[in-house]
């Protein structure tokens, strides 16, 4: 490890002091032409036809002056300004440093409206295996974590505990900059909840994945790319927020780009209390039966109230660091550090009260659990990057190292005495080894291949103590105290070929070779396993232009869901006495086919996007409970134990459509909506017997209004409804909320103020049934309750609609042109 930190070290001070070429200096005026003004924060650009790419670039300053220093070589230079025309200076053959004189640029009152939208809402761009949604002046998530941008992703869902789902599916695939992060942690929803808002730049909704992508997730994928800007000089911004329940953060993003070396930083810290809530009322049927069927006694049933009080603190702080070196014109080298720390603390009040089958109270257990959770993540990534003489042709290698670490402390007071102490430990390594070659062939087609590898170990102590008054010292807890090391290694191999024909047909087909080696060492119960699996997985897109603006696409592909450790410790961990989780080591993978047909369409003002999707999926993931036949003594009074477990159910059918509505009725009303409706259908039985079999129909349906009042005052409305659902055993409620947000911009445009409201009317609540032949449950939870944030936003160097419009972020499209 000492070897790999020392090696990384000086592979950032290497990129930091080498200087492949002495650079010219061009500089130059833009102004407006009918006013003679000069126009600050323009860009430059120098765009160079041999390597068919923008080398360099930058922005004027508020007089209008830029002065950008670039490689010896022949360049168009084009300069641009919101609203206005913009003009390109083709040809030029630079060699030494130069005065290009002033440049005039002429308002474009046509393109005003687009631009107008550009800035004001999130864009869509639609690709042959994807759709990227560029993040734009979402004003709900002012202040917000990467959680709740989630959650206003077209397509993508959040529910009330945090779980992401995409057209309703939770198995879905989360990177961040195109590769599998520990800034997601090992618990996604909890670090998805720490990371901030500010530092995305866009998301890549990836519902029919190609072969360039990890065959993991039968949801698909969603890649978060983070902001990282590339243009010449130091510009940055800063936000800090505070709200109600009490929360704080600041975050920054600054970008320093000098000759061929760019140099980036990302640093947030969030503070934030998130009070919470639920109760339960189950009833437990306490008359026994035989197989046959024969009443072997008759005993009343038994009621149980149980409320839980959630007083929880989170705080963090994370930061990217990086520096990219253009080594030449054709190729750079990209090294980083990441690191996540996330210290939280959960508070948790349980009363449980029991009363008989007339409703009289019985008894009644108070139980509080202070749970303290710490996690570290330390990422190291290299990325080398070469583009050949060719347009197209290109070379990428990707070297990624993380540490990451989840511990979790409960001390367990029930009555006011410390009767038990529970501690998880987690330590996980991870190595992504990966290069990915592209080859055009001819104008039109294009052929790619690439390796994978990513390399996971995984250790998870448990350890549970329980106080014995005889000796008046915790003792081991060895029915549920144990260890377990968790190795799992999968290697893949890609190849895809993709090609244009005519100007209007489009098709990409390719196929994927995953080979997957898990290790399961439960110390504890020397109980040791492999499992070695190899599946193919191809993938076909295909396009039809109708017109520049309406298409319409197909595609399928084969994915699979892997068991996560969790899923698969035979050993029990507890939420309470009377509810165990238990592992399932026989767990297998589920593979899944996946079709889907969209269709695009902009016309005028008006822009509809739609999709109609079916999946077929062997070996399914279902949760199950049942009465263990063992009871635990509350107070006097004997109850059962309910274990939950994953288990294969034989096939599910998943059927869906989807549309997303934009429209723009005027330059300061922008409307869009989201609406899926699918229906799941699963068959299987339980290992009793017990026959799983449902169909369920459930929706979902998102409503954004923004609308610009007087005095340049953003207003944003966010409407939620999440409809009913049913499975097997549970049945869950409709569930609506509601965001809203006001923005003003003040000094001159380089600031933001934001306030928003987000659950308005604080009914974001998890409603639920379950019913067992052994009892029936009746819950409700709230993660958080309402709550107010006011956001400050300073950029320096930046304006607001320049920056939204010609910002890049983190990571490589790696796109198939056609």
């Amino acid at each position: 490890m000492n070897k790999f930190l020392l090696v990384s070290f000086f592979i950032i001070i290497s990129i930091f002091t080498a200087q492949a070429q002495k650079d010219v200096t061009i500089t130059g005026k833009v102004l407006e032409q009918n006013t003679g003004q000069p126009l600050e924060y323009a860009t430059v650009a120098f765009f160079s036809k041999a390597e068919n790419r923008i080398i360099t670039g930058g922005i004027t300053s508020e007089k209008g002056e830029f002065s950008i220093p670039v490689a010896p070589g022949t360049y168009d230079i084009s300069i641009e300004f919101i609203s206005f025309k913009k003009q390109i200076i083709p040809n030029q053959t630079l060699s030494k440093s130069q005065n290009i004189g002033i440049i005039r640029l002429e308002a474009d009152t046509e393109a005003l409206d687009e631009i107008q939208i550009i800035a004001e809402r999130t864009t869509v761009q639609i690709k042959l295996d994807k759709k990227i949604y560029n993040v734009g002046q979402d004003l709900t998530v002012r202040g917000g974590t990467v959680s709740d941008v989630l959650d206003n992703i077209p397509s993508v869902s959040v529910d009330v505990e945090g779980n992401v789902a995409l057209r309703g599916n939770e198995n879905v695939k989360i990177l961040i900059n195109g590769k599998p992060s520990g800034l997601v942690g090992l618990n996604s929803t909890d670090a998805l909840r720490q990371l901030p808002a500010e530092s995305i730049e866009r998301v890549e909704v990836i519902t029919s994945p190609s072969a360039r992508y990890e065959a993991e997730g039968t949801a698909g994928i969603l890649n978060i790319i983070l902001r990282r800007s590339k243009l010449q000089g130091f510009n940055g911004a800063v936000t800090v927020s505070a709200g109600d329940p009490t929360s704080a953060g600041i975050s920054g993003n600054i970008n320093y780009r000098t000759g061929d070396v760019n140099i980036f930083n990302t640093t947030s810290y969030d503070y934030r209390k998130v009070p919470g809530k639920s109760s339960s009322n189950t009833r437990y049927y306490n008359k026994r039966y035989d197989e046959n069927g024969i009443l072997l006694y008759d005993n009343p049933d038994t009621l149980a109230v149980e409320t839980n009080d959630y007083d929880r603190i989170r705080k963090g702080i994370s930061t990217n660091f990086g520096v990219e070196w253009y080594v030449t014109e054709s190729a750079s080298l990209t090294g980083s550090i990441s690191y996540r720390n996330g210290e939280n603390e959960n508070n948790t009040t349980n009363t449980l009260s029991l009363f008989d089958d007339f409703g009289q109270f019985i008894s009644q257990s108070n139980r509080f659990d202070p749970l303290k959770e710490k996690s570290d993540v330390l990422q190291y990534s290299l990325n080398f990057s070469k583009d050949f003489d060719e347009s197209g042709h290109k070379l990428t290698m990707d070297f990624q190292y993380e540490d990451t670490s989840e511990d979790e402390f409960s001390n367990v007071l029930v009555e006011g005495v410390n009767s038990e102490r529970v501690n998880t430990l987690r330590d996980q390594s991870r190595i992504l080894l990966q290069a990915d070659y592209v080859l055009p062939l001819g104008e039109k087609s294009q052929f790619e291949l690439g390796y994978r590898g990513n390399f996971k170990d995984q250790d998870t102590d448990y350890l549970v103590e329980i106080f014995d008054a005889t000796s008046n010292d915790f003792i081991n807890n060895t029915n549920l105290s144990n260890f377990m090391n968790y190795r799992e290694y999968v290697n893949a191999a890609y190849t895809q070929f993709g090609s244009k024909v005519g100007n209007k047909f489009s098709y990409l087909l390719g196929l994927r070779l995953e080979n997957t080696q898990v290790t399961i060492d439960q110390v504890t119960s020397n109980d040791f396993s492999k499992k070695d699996y190899t599946g193919l997985f191809p993938t076909v897109n295909f396009s039809y232009e109708l017109s520049e603006k309406e298409n319409v696409t197909l595609g399928y592909s084969r994915r699979i869901r892997r068991p996560w450790s969790f899923f698969i410790n035979p050993f029990p961990s507890r939420s309470s006495v009377t509810n165990i989780f238990r592992g399932n080591p026989d767990l297998a993978p589920s593979y899944s086919g996946l079709f889907d047909l969209g269709y695009y369409k902009k016309f005028g003002k008006i822009s509809v996007n739609t999709s109609a999707y079916y999946q077929h999926a062997t070996d399914v993931f279902s949760f199950v409970s049942y009465d263990t036949g063992q009871t635990v003594i509350v107070n006097g009074q004997e109850l059962s134990i309910i274990e939950r477990t994953p288990i294969n159910l034989a096939e599910e059918d998943r059927y869906g459509f989807e549309f997303t509505f934009i429209y723009s009725p005027m330059r300061k009303w922008n409307i869009n909506t989201n609406f899926n409706i699918y229906q799941q259908s699963l068959t299987g039985t339980d290992p009793n017997g017990l026959s799983l079999d449902s169909k369920s129909t459930s929706w979902f349906a998102r409503l954004n209004n923004k609308y610009t009042l007087p005095l340049s005052i953003e207003w944003q409305t966010s409407l939620n409804y999440r409809g009913p659902s049913e499975d097997a055993q549970n049945k869950r409620e409709g569930n609506f909320s509601a965001n809203m947000a006001f923005s003003k911009d003040i000094l001159n445009d380089n600031a933001s103020i934001a306030l928003n409201v987000n659950d308005l009317f604080n009914t974001r609540k998890r409603a639920m049934e379950t019913s067992t032949p052994t009892y029936y449950s009746s819950s409700e939870f709230q993660w958080s309750q309402r709550s107010i944030n006011l956001s400050f936003t300073y950029r320096f160097n930046q304006q607001k609609k320049r920056q939204q419009r010609n910002g890049t972020g983190g990571g490589d499209d790696m796109e198939f042109p056609g």
